[in-house]
């Protein structure tokens, strides 16, 4: 529960909201996604995809769940990257894939 509350907080933080609001977008009353974001509660499946769906991430980043590699560090860093991607146009996440593309290439080059 720590590691979803935590990330709750978060989530409202990198988009600039309140608990109110995200519990707004989740269609959640106030009380109930205060109970989440505080600890004091787990939501079932169906809610947390809602919520998270809600706030532009995926239910594993919230609960800490990585499977795209073994380094927790790593995995955090790309996490944090799809989160952003979620507020970014079509354009611009494109150059950004452009950008590490261009990245891993000249890494295998040298």
């Amino acid at each position: 529960m720590e590691t979803l509350a935590r990330r709750l907080q978060e989530r409202a933080r990198q988009l600039g909201i309140s608990n109110a609001e995200a519990a707004r977008r989740a269609g959640l009353d106030e009380r109930r996604y205060a109970h989440y974001a505080s600890g004091r509660r787990e939501p079932d499946l169906v809610t947390l995809v809602r919520i998270a769906s809600a706030l532009g991430t995926s239910p594993n980043w919230m609960l800490g769940v990585s499977t795209t590699t073994s380094d927790p560090e790593l995995a955090e860093f790309i996490e944090r990257f799809a989160n952003a991607a979620n507020g970014m146009s079509k354009q611009e996440v494109e150059l950004c894939v452009i950008q590490a593309e261009a990245i891993v290439a000249a890494k295998s080059r040298q």
